[in-house]
């Protein structure tokens, strides 16, 4: 965690990985993403917040480094294991037509 927070940008230079945990990782340390517009990193970061997403590495790391940082790392809650839990509970009840039932 405290290499991923003292970099100024997580480039993450795959366009085959289809998620890739790292991005994650570097978010919740509060590093922004430069990556390129594939799969994954486009659905993480592609819409400019937590990164940047471009075919040139470069241009994605310079607009990455306007990221603010509180805001990449509340980019990765969407991604904490209780967020994922809930995003397939919602789709498997929606795929069932029922709803969870609350604790007492």
């Amino acid at each position: 965690a405290k290499i991923y927070a003292s970099a100024d940008v997580f480039v993450f230079p795959s366009r085959t990985d289809t998620f890739g945990n790292v991005i994650i990782e570097a978010l919740a340390s509060g590093t922004p993403v430069a990556a390129y517009p594939v799969t994954g990193p486009i659905d993480i970061v592609g819409d400019g917040f937590g990164g940047a997403v471009s075919n040139d590495l470069r241009e994605a790391s310079l607009a990455a480094l306007n990221v603010d940082r509180a805001e990449a790392r509340e980019r990765a809650m969407r991604y904490s294991w209780k967020a994922c839990a809930e995003m397939f509970l919602d789709t498997v009840e929606e795929a069932l037509g029922t709803t969870r039932k609350l604790a007492a």
